[in-house]
Parts: C-alpha cells; structure tokens; sequence
C-alpha cells in the first residue's frame, strides 16, 4: 500500500484540527477577555532506508539519508495572551486589566479561577462577582446603601455612603501572574486553572511589580482580528484540498497498478 495514502489522511486530520481551533477564534470575537489559539503542527516518525554517514563500501561514507515522513499532526494548541482593544462602557462595576494579570475568582469547587474578564456585578449578599456568579478573590463585599463606586488603578474600591462626604475603602483588588500563562487550562466561562505547565500564582497589587493596572468603566475585548482568522482559514482550505489531492493521486496510482494485469 501507498504510504501517501495514510500521510495525506494525517494532513487532513491536522487540517481539520487547525480549522476547528479557527472556528473557536471567530465564534470568540465578541468574547469578553477571551485569548485566542494557535495550533501548532509537527512531524511524524520517519521510515528510515538509508542512515545518513554508514558505510556505503570501502572507506566512502554516505553523505545523506533516505528517510520518508509519514505525516503530521497537532503537537499543541497555544494561547494568544496579547492584550485585547478597550471599549468604554460606562458601567460602574466593568474593569480592565492595563497590561499584566488576572482577576482571581473562587469557583464553585472552592479552587481558584483566573480570568481577564472583568465584566462585573453584585450578587443578593453585595458581594462582587463575575457573570457566572463566582465571588472576587479576596472577596469584596458593598454596604447595601452605598450611593457610589469608586475603583481607583491600583484596585482600592471605595464606596460613599449616606450623609458622608468623604468615600469609605470597602476592598482591594489583587491580581495574579505566571511564568508561563501558555499552560493554564482553559476552562470555559472566561475561566482558566493553574497546571504545572503554567507554575504557581504570584499575587500582587495593580500597578507594583510588574502587574498591570485597574480601570473602571472599560472592558477587555477578545484579541482575535478576524482578517487573521480568515486567513487561516483560507490556507486551511487549501492544504485541506491539497492532501486530499495526494490521496486522489495515490489511489490513481493503485488504480493503473491494478489495471497493469488484463
């Protein structure tokens, strides 16, 4: 049998594969926060005829292999983390992160949650969470006759009560870094979780250290441009059609060897 037959095949599984991350991006455009993929191909096992430098008689060494691949695959599909465009909301409890960090949620589990999504929102007990209702870390609970919200850049939140003039800091929002963002798993909601890949939080305050800032009335929006995405898309296609086009020919070729005995 052909080995194109089974290398084509693996070109159009990887390219199905890349077509499926694509897709993710472009339904994601409008996604608060979200990051985008990129998947990344590699090479499969060589069939190795000949080794590169073995002895081809007398004392002549040859000076190339004769190795055929048997294909590629996906080897991994990475995150995106550049920062997202800024729209301007105007809704008091919506917060972005200018430049590095995330927000930090407990999740139903009692684990941790980090996200970029700072689209925010009072829960029946005051206190601050996201859209799927997980709860600030550390948690930051409003009085319930707080006239006004204040969130100042380094993610102090400030609240003026009745018959005060002077605003009253209700919390401190903290952000969280790592080594390596590429690993953290994706979990769904906006979410991620901390892997090994990705090393342990290091925590801090907006504006110290490295870590981005706060700002109040504005929201990250997804980092996919959609011309990229149509590219990718495009060129998916096309190797698509491509490695079909070597399976084509591979049963063509089968087709006259079969044909060879009338």
């Amino acid at each position: 049998m052909l080995r194109a037959l089974y290398t084509g095949a693996t070109g159009l599984k990887a390219q199905q594969t890349m077509t499926d991350v694509t897709a993710n991006n472009i339904a994601n455009v409008n996604t608060v926060g979200f990051k985008k993929d990129r998947a990344e191909f590699q090479d499969l096992i060589y069939q190795v005829l000949r080794v590169a430098g073995s002895q081809a008689g007398g004392a002549a060494v040859l000076p190339t292999g004769l190795e055929i691949g048997l294909g590629s695959r996906i080897a991994a599909t990475k995150k995106d983390f550049t920062q997202g465009s800024y729209i301007e909301t105007g809704r008091t409890l919506d917060l972005t992160i200018e430049g590095d960090g995330f927000f930090r949620f407990t999740l139903p589990d009692g684990t941790i949650g980090y996200s970029r999504d700072g689209a925010l929102t009072l829960d029946g007990e005051g206190n601050l969470v996201n859209n799927s209702g997980y709860i600030l870390d550390p948690a930051i609970t409003f009085p319930a006759d707080a006239i006004s919200v204040t969130i100042q850049t380094d993610g102090t939140v400030w609240v003026q009560l009745p018959g005060e003039t002077e605003l009253s800091q209700v919390g401190q929002i903290t952000l969280s870094r790592f080594v390596n963002p590429a690993g953290l798993q994706a979990v769904g909601s906006n979410m991620f979780r901390e892997t090994a890949a990705s090393g342990a939080p290091t925590d801090g305050v907006p504006g110290e250290e490295g870590f981005g800032t706060t700002r109040q009335y504005f929201l990250e929006q997804s980092n996919v441009s959609m011309v990229d995405e149509l590219i990718q898309l495009i060129i998916a296609q096309r190797a698509f059609e491509t490695n079909s086009k070597t399976i084509q020919t591979s049963d063509e070729i089968l087709g006259i060897a079969a044909n060879l005995k009338r």
